[in-house]
Formats: structure tokens, C-alpha cells, sequence
């Protein structure tokens, strides 16, 4: 077995040299990625902390009434961002909130298009297949690494490895819902004269847009469960007092941000499902 082992494959090696070859050569780059996404995440937390806790809390249950009609579905939403406040992890909460946002939304900016091309050209699909496999599988710890020497300290680290993390729920699950179109809908549509983006637009993508959807919302919850880890490179939200907690063995801290992180992904969850249509 000493031949075995003697003779490493330097795999490790070989992606140190590159993230190194990146830092050296294109840190400008890195740079300002890194100013632009911190000056939009910053700006958006400072300017949502700047609203009155009770008005955005009033904002939001309008929104679930809005989105849904669901009585209880409002009233949860109402009582459960006043027992935030109540916790004292207000603040936390909505730099939380802003985070696992601007993940998501640029996770299904480019998940949902590369999904809808995968869908469409089964040689991508089988290419993107192992590569969506390694970005799930590689522990979360290990994309803090390069993001950490990339974009240094701060809360971009933290979002990069997030929108890696969750990006292959959107493309895995959009190119199942348009490959799960029949083709008795596709047939119909160019037997109308449909073009090929107007049977995207008319037809694929509104079969399609549940199995979106749950996309959408397996993407937040897996950027929910990056915000602990995100913390441990300077990212703000309720990961931080999670860490704490942990570092000073606070039971009733650690409960409490992890509650909220809870009352987060709920609130998410049940927002971002399709109505349900009634007869």
C-alpha cells in the first residue's frame, strides 16, 4: 500500500496554486465584486433597520394577506415577528432576512435560465448532473475557504458560499419541470405557429412553475442553513449570536436565535408557495 500513498494525486495542490493564480492576478476583481455586494447588502439591511419595527412588521402581514387569504397564515406572520422583537434579535433578524434574500434571488437568476437550457440540450444536463452532485455533497465548510481569501472578511464570503451551496436546488428543479412538459402541449403549440420562445413563455414555464417554485423554496432553506455557518466569516444575522452561544455554552441564548431562525425560514416557506387555485 506504501506505492499507493506514496504517490498522491495533488489535487489540493493544484486547486491551492489556482485560488492563489486568482488572488494574485485578479484581486481588483474579487475587490470590487466584493464592494458592490457589501455596499447593496448593507444598504438594503441599514435601509429596512430604518423602518419601525411595527410598521414592517404590518408591511409583511399585508403581504401574506395579500399573497394567500389565509386568516391564519397573517396572524401567524404578525405574532411571530412581535415575539422577534420581543427576543430582542430584531436587527439580527432583518440582516438575516436581507442575506437569504439576495442569495435566493441571484441563485434563481441563474439557476432558473440554466435550468430552462439544461432541459433543452440533454448533453448540458449530463454534464451539469456531477457538478451539481460535488456542490451538495462538498461540505459547506469548504467553500468558506476560497470565498474567505477571495473576498476577505465580511458578509460577500458569506453570501458567495450560500448562493453555491443552494444554486443546484433551482436548476435541478427547473429542468425537471420543463422536461416534464408533454408533448401533446408542445405539439399543439407548434401546430399554432408557436416560436420556440413563445411556447418557453406560454407554455413550459406555466406547467413548469410549481416545480419552480419548490425550487424557489428549497433555495431558501438551504440558505437558511448557511446563516450559522456564513458567521464564522463575519457575516451579521442570527448566525452570530448562534456562534456565540455556542462559544460560551449559552443555552437560552443559542435557543432563542435559533427559534428565530425557525420563525425565518417558516415565514419564507409559507409565503413563497403558489396559491392554491380554487374551483
Amino acid at each position: 500500500m506504501e506505492w499507493l500513498t506514496d504517490t498522491k494525486v495533488p489535487i489540493g495542490k493544484l486547486i491551492a496554486r489556482f485560488v492563489d493564480f486568482l488572488n494574485d492576478h485578479a484581486s481588483g476583481f474579487f475587490d470590487a465584486i466584493s464592494e458592490s455586494l457589501e455596499w447593496l447588502i448593507e444598504g438594503s439591511t441599514d435601509l429596512l433597520v430604518a423602518v419601525p419595527p411595527l410598521v414592517l412588521i404590518a408591511l409583511i402581514t399585508a403581504l401574506a394577506w395579500w399573497l394567500h387569504r389565509r386568516r391564519g397564515l397573517t396572524i401567524f406572520t404578525a405574532l411571530s415577528l412581535l415575539l422577534v422583537i420581543n427576543l430582542g434579535l430584531w436587527e439580527e433578524t432583518v440582516q438575516t432576512l436581507v442575506l437569504v434574500l439576495y442569495a435566493t434571488m441571484f441563485c434563481m437568476l441563474i439557476g432558473v435560465p440554466l435550468g430552462i437550457h439544461a432541459a433543452h440540450h440533454p448533453r448540458l444536463n449530463a454534464m451539469l448532473r456531477p457538478v451539481l452532485d460535488l456542490m451538495q455533497t462538498i461540505p459547506t465548510f469548504v467553500y468558506l475557504i476560497p470565498t474567505l481569501i477571495l473576498f476577505g472578511l465580511g458578509v460577500v464570503p458569506g453570501l458567495i458560499s450560500t448562493i453555491v451551496f443552494a444554486l443546484a436546488a433551482p436548476v435541478r428543479l427547473t429542468s425537471l419541470g420543463i422536461s416534464e412538459v408533454p408533448k401533446s402541449l408542445l405539439e399543439a403549440g407548434e401546430s399554432f405557429g408557436c416560436t420556440r420562445m413563445q411556447q418557453l413563455w406560454r407554455i413550459e414555464l406555466p406547467h413548469a412553475m410549481p416545480t419552480i417554485l419548490a425550487g424557489l423554496t428549497q433555495c431558501i432553506m438551504l440558505s437558511l442553513s448557511m446563516v450559522v455557518i456564513a458567521a464564522l466569516v463575519g457575516a451579521d444575522g442570527l448566525g452570530k449570536p448562534v456562534v456565540r452561544a455556542l462559544n460560551t455554552v449559552n443555552i437560552e441564548k443559542g435557543f432563542e436565535a435559533g427559534l428565530a431562525i425557525v420563525i425565518v425560514a417558516i415565514l419564507l416557506d409559507r409565503l413563497c408557495r403558489q396559491r392554491p387555485q380554487t374551483p
